[in-house]
């Protein structure tokens, strides 16, 4: 991903972190402000309203997951190979799941609590997660059960992910992903 240089974008992509570590009720615009070492008056310039930041931090989050689904769709030659790199994911955000949460999963929980307004747009990216998914397992040859099958994998991902959370526990981690990769290759035709 190319360097954040835009005022604009700056201020999104640290309120994305800030919203993922505090919590998007947690964090003011002087949080974001002084995060960023600018001004409220310059901050004020781009967005008028908490609410202004969410929705900009919502599409970046939607852009950087259409962009990481689409190079694991290049990259990878097999859609068995593609949910692997779904599921590998959990190891490879091991840290800050196991500080914060999922980013999509603490959002779209935080935002329900409060009944904000901006719960459909979050929601869409699990929609994002989860069409990938369907197609990955329909390509399985799974047709009718290729939805079933991508609402298990988002929903076991979101429990290993929360059970991290709560547990800080590695192992845990480490065990869960190894049986849904197990589960995955019980899906999978033999080669």
């Amino acid at each position: 991903m190319p360097a954040i240089t835009d005022t604009r974008d700056r201020i999104i992509a640290t309120a994305d972190a800030l919203f993922y570590a505090r919590g998007y009720a947690a964090t003011s615009f002087m949080d974001i402000a002084q995060a960023l070492g600018i001004s409220r008056g310059n901050f004020y310039y781009y967005f008028k309203t908490k609410d202004e930041i969410l929705a900009a931090v919502i599409e970046f989050r939607l852009a950087r997951t259409r962009a990481l689904l689409d190079a694991w769709s290049q990259e990878e030659g097999s859609p068995a190979a593609r949910v692997g790199r779904f599921i590998q994911m959990l190891i490879d955000n091991q840290a800050p799941i196991m500080a914060h949460g999922c980013p999509v999963g603490t959002l779209c929980a935080e935002l329900a609590k409060l009944d904000h307004p901006a719960q459909p747009q979050a929601r869409a990216l699990f929609t994002l997660f989860r069409d990938w998914l369907r197609a990955q397992f329909d390509a399985l040859g799974q047709g009718a059960r290729a939805d079933a099958l991508a609402l298990h994998a988002l929903m076991r991902s979101q429990g290993i992910a929360t059970l991290a959370t709560a547990f800080r526990d590695p192992v845990l981690l480490g065990q869960e992903v190894a049986a849904l990769r197990a589960w995955l290759a019980d899906l999978s035709p033999n080669p």
